[in-house]
């Protein structure tokens, strides 16, 4: 599958859960990947699962892993602080996709509206009630069950490849719960 095919994406916040499943769609996608993962340990075993289409760094190497002038089509951030630090390697018409709970905040439609004029989407995805191992005693969804975060990351991907007029959205992944 070469749905990715050409774009350069970066993945930041947990590299576990969520964003490893993003950054593993990505790379089975034919993307290159930039990862971050806080420890030594935690990088050599995500290069080693990811291949050699992704370079993961520690969290404060991603603007050196890009380069002078590198540009980033795809952005997966876990905070409006983090995306905008790195807005300036946004290339012209790509994608910033928040992962965070909640409702979006002004900061996340300040950074949509800021960012339009370069046709940039920014959007949200809100997960909840996710798989975490040994996580007992998390109350269920509506549907009955705990997501999975690849769920998770089939939305964020949605949300940054396919939803092409969409700016300043916020889609729940939470099975229900934030439902009125």
């Amino acid at each position: 599958m070469t749905k990715y095919a050409g774009r350069r994406a970066v993945v930041i916040g947990e590299a576990t859960g969520i964003g490893l499943a993003i950054a593993k769609r990505l790379v089975e996608g034919g993307a290159q990947v930039v990862l971050t993962a806080r420890t030594a340990e935690e990088r050599r075993g995500l290069c080693a699962e990811l291949g050699s289409t992704a370079q993961v760094v520690p969290p404060s190497g991603v603007t050196a892993c890009l380069g002078p002038g590198g540009e980033i089509d795809l952005l997966f951030a876990d905070s409006v602080a983090t995306a905008c630090q790195l807005r300036s390697s946004l290339r012209d018409g790509g994608a910033v996709v928040l992962t965070a709970p909640g409702p979006p905040s002004a900061a996340v439609q300040a950074l949509a509206s800021e960012l339009v004029s370069r046709g940039i989407r920014v959007n949200a995805v809100a997960p909840g009630c996710i798989e975490a191992p040994g996580g007992g005693g998390t109350p269920l969804p509506p549907l009955g069950r705990l997501g999975a975060a690849e769920e998770v990351a089939r939305a964020a991907l949605f949300l940054a490849t396919d939803a092409t007029f969409t700016t300043g959205g916020h889609l729940p992944v939470d099975g229900g719960l934030s439902r009125p």
